[in-house]
């Protein structure tokens, strides 16, 4: 089936976009149905509301929280994707990684 250009209004902001071609493959490719009801940027900000503000960027559309810490071996202050408990060693990255090299 050939595809064609077509030009849609977004139900967001009311702007006119086009729905190209190739999109309408790529959607026709993962079984989608519908068109878009939105333009890209609205669609982009509406994901980026989704996530929320503690979850901008990162590997799977997140940011970790990080938490300030004192690296056991250096004295170096840094930050670790974990809470540290009282009593339990923490290391920048840095000297974990000479740790972890030692090890073996």
């Amino acid at each position: 089936m050939g595809y064609v250009d077509k030009t849609l209004t977004c139900v967001e902001c009311g702007e006119n976009f086009t729905f190209s071609a190739s999109e309408q493959e790529f959607f026709a490719s993962k079984g989608f149905t519908n068109e878009p009801k939105r333009c890209p940027t609205c669609r982009q900000n509406r994901k980026d509301q989704r996530r929320g503000s503690d979850f901008s960027g990162g590997g799977y559309g997140y940011q970790r929280k990080m938490y300030p810490a004192i690296c056991a071996a250096c004295g170096k202050e840094t930050e670790v994707p974990f809470e540290p408990r009282e009593g339990r060693p923490v290391y920048c990255s840095e000297c974990y990684s000479k740790m972890k090299r030692s090890s073996y």
